[in-house]
C-alpha cells in the first residue's frame, strides 16, 4: 500500500521475487503531492536505482547559521547529496515497478480488513482484495495500523516549505538550528537563483515558518507541508502486515528524511516476504524476523538519533550559538567532512565526543550527554 518510495520498492522487490503484487495509491498522480524538502543523500538517491533525470542540484557541503552570530561551513568537495524533484523520481521508481510486473490501482485506499482480504474503494468501485501479505507503505498516519490496532510512532513533527527565488552558491544546503525550538530550518538550493526553505516544530509550525521566511521575501513558487514521524512503531509487524518507511516510523531523527531508511525497510520486507510466501507460513512468529533485519541494518542508528533530538531540544539558541562557534574548528571541520553521513551520523557523534577542544567549548555536562547518547 502506497506508491511512495517505500512503497514503489517494497513493490518492485516482491515482484522480481516471482510474487504477484498490488500497489494501491490513493492519489491520482504518483509523486503528488509533494511532502518532503527533496534533500537526498548520495547513498538514498543510490537506493532509489532511477535515472539522473530528477536531480536539479549537487550538494558538496553545508552551512550552519545559529542566528546569533556564531556560523559553521563545511565543504567535502564531492558531491554528498542531491537535491530532486521527487514526482519525477516518485514515478520513475513506480514505472520500474511496474515493468518487473507490478499492478498499480491509483485513485484507491484502503477501507478495512476483513480476515486476509483488503477492503478498497476509489474508481472501481468497493472492492476486496485477497492477499497473502500485506506490506503497509501507507505514510505518518498509517490506515493499516490504525485498521490492525497497532500502537503508532511515538512523535509527530510538522513541517511546511515553499520553494522561492534566492540566490545563494548552490553547492550548500544552509541548516537554521535556532529556526525552529524542537528541530531545525533549512535553505536547501534547487538552483543557484532558486532555493526550497522550511522547518519543522511540534507545535505552531506555520507560526515559526512565517517568522523564518519572511527574510526571504513574499514570493513563493510552491508551498509544501506534511507530517514527520518520529521514534520507531513498538512493533513493525503483526497480523500478516509489516510496515516500512514512514508508516513504521523510520524518519531519521536527525534530519527528518526517510528515502533511505524507507527504502531499506522496503527491501527487508519483500526478502521476508518472499520467505513467508515459499513457507506458506504468515503468522506473527514468522514476520518477526523482518524486525531483526532492519534493527541490525539501521536500528541503532535511530536510536542514537532519537537521543540527539531529545537532547538537542532541551539546548538554548545560546547553547546552539556556542556548539556552532566551539564546531568551526579546523580539526572539527575536518572530522565532520571526514566522518560526517546524513544516514548513519552515529560514527561522526562518537568521533567527535573523543575531542578535547569540543568538550573545553561546550562544557563537561554536554559532552557527557554525547557519550550517553552512544552507549544507553
Amino acid at each position: 500500500m502506497g506508491a511512495g518510495p517505500a512503497g514503489s520498492a517494497a513493490a518492485r522487490a516482491c515482484a522480481e521475487e516471482g510474487l504477484k503484487t498490488i500497489c494501491i495509491e490513493e492519489h491520482g498522480t504518483i509523486g503528488y503531492p509533494v511532502q518532503c524538502a527533496g534533500l537526498l543523500s548520495a547513498s538514498a538517491f543510490t537506493e532509489c536505482d532511477v535515472s539522473k533525470r530528477p536531480i536539479t542540484n549537487e550538494v558538496t557541503g553545508a552551512r550552519m547559521v545559529s542566528g546569533l552570530g556564531g556560523e559553521l561551513l563545511f565543504d567535502a568537495g564531492v558531491t554528498k547529496a542531491y537535491v530532486v524533484d521527487r514526482c519525477l523520481l516518485d514515478r520513475e521508481m513506480a514505472k520500474k515497478a511496474a515493468d518487473a510486473g507490478v499492478e498499480f490501482r491509483l485513485k484507491t485506499s484502503a477501507s478495512g480488513i476483513s480476515g486476509s482480504s483488503l477492503l478498497t474503494r476509489g474508481v472501481r468501485g468497493r472492492e476486496e482484495i485477497p492477499f497473502r501479505l500485506l506490506i503497509a507503505a501507507d505514510g505518518p498516519r498509517s490506515s493499516v495500523a490504525r485498521m490492525l490496532g497497532l500502537q503508532r510512532p511515538v512523535l509527530y513533527l510538522a513541517g511546511v516549505q515553499a520553494e522561492v527565488p534566492h540566490e545563494m552558491d548552490p553547492r550548500y544546503v544552509e541548516l537554521h538550528p535556532n529556526a525552529s525550538p524542537d528541530f531545525f530550518g533549512w535553505v536547501i538550493p534547487v538552483s543557484a537563483t532558486r532555493a526550497r526553505i522550511g522547518l519543522c516544530a511540534r507545535e505552531h509550525a506555520k507560526d515559526h515558518f512565517d517568522r523564518f521566511i519572511s527574510r526571504y521575501g513574499q514570493n513563493s513558487l510552491h508551498l509544501a507541508s506534511g507530517v514527520i514521524p518520529l521514534g520507531v512503531m513498538p512493533q513493525t509487524y503483526g497480523r500478516r502486515a509489516l510496515f516500512v518507511g514512514d508508516a513504521a516510523g523510520f524518519a531519521k531523527p536527525t534530519s527528518g528524511g526517510g528515502v533511505y531508511t524507507g527504502i531499506r525497510s522496503a527491501k527487508h520486507a519483500a526478502a521476508v516476504a518472499a520467505e513467508c510466501v515459499a513457507r506458506g507460513a504468515f503468522d506473527d512468529g514468522s514476520l518477526r524476523d523482518y524486525e531483526r533485519r532492519w534493527k541490525d541494518d539501521f536500528g541503532k542508528e535511530l536510536d542514537i538519533g532519537m537521543k540527539a533530538l531529545r537532547m538537542r531540544q532541551k539546548m538554548t539558541p545560546e547553547d546552539i550559538d556556542r556548539l556552532c562557534r566551539a564546531l568551526d574548528n579546523p580539526d572539527l571541520i575536518r572530522t565532520i567532512v571526514e566522518h560526517g553521513d546524513m544516514d548513519r551520523p552515529g560514527t561522526l557523534l562518537r568521533k567527535l565526543a573523543l575531542k578535547p577542544a569540543l568538550a573545553r567549548a561546550m562544557g563537561i555536562l554536554f559532552a557527557s550527554g554525547v557519550r550517553r547518547i552512544l552507549t544507553d
